[in-house]
């Protein structure tokens, strides 16, 4: 074995004689470095798990972005097409395939009861004999029945039946494309 240290002299023996030398200073480090240890270890598990904790917000984040982006774009389109339908043309034709005329001039009720200008029936006007437009999708549909609707004013009367099959394409020829806009004075 190691031979023991020279011997302390003074004030130094005394206090040699007061702490134990061999067994406690061992044990007394012990309970300090497993705490040393938990801390570090405990610190590296609550940064893992705030380091899981950030990914998965940033995944959640991303997909959040990328939702976002496809809702903005389906809502411009929707916003497009309700631009492209709300146009003075595009209402006109529409209001013209549910049968709706230009309503003409017109009347007004005064603060003392009394009607100014005259009332009046709304009427269609008689198509236009211009051709229509191929270059819209909905033209091939429309190309029959305003032939028809022409076929059926250019024709003579006849006395068989199928005057009676033009009664309805004359009905429908106001809701033609060729009919002229309407027009309001008060606007």
């Amino acid at each position: 074995m190691s031979k023991p240290a020279a011997p302390l002299k003074g004030r130094a023996a005394r206090l040699a004689r007061l702490m134990p030398t061999t067994g406690p200073s061992t044990a007394a480090r012990t309970p300090f470095v497993l705490l040393v240890v938990l801390l570090l270890g405990g610190g590296l598990i609550t940064l893992l798990l705030l380091n899981s904790a950030l990914n998965e917000g940033s995944f959640r984040l991303s997909e959040l972005k990328r939702d976002t982006t496809e809702l903005t774009d389906e809502q411009q389109a929707l916003q497009r097409d309700v631009d492209s339908r709300s146009q003075p043309d595009a209402l006109e034709k529409r209001a013209r395939e549910l049968g709706m005329v230009p309503g003409g001039s017109p009347a007004f009720l005064n603060p003392d009861g009394t009607v100014r200008g005259k009332p009046a029936e709304a009427t269609a006007p008689p198509p236009s004999p211009s051709p229509s437009p191929t270059s819209s999708p909905s033209a091939p549909a429309a190309g029959p029945s305003d032939s028809r609707a022409s076929a059926g004013t250019s024709a003579s009367p006849s006395p068989s039946g199928s005057e009676s099959a033009t009664a309805p394409d004359l009905a429908a020829a106001p809701s033609a494309e060729n009919s002229p806009p309407p027009t309001s004075p008060g606007r």
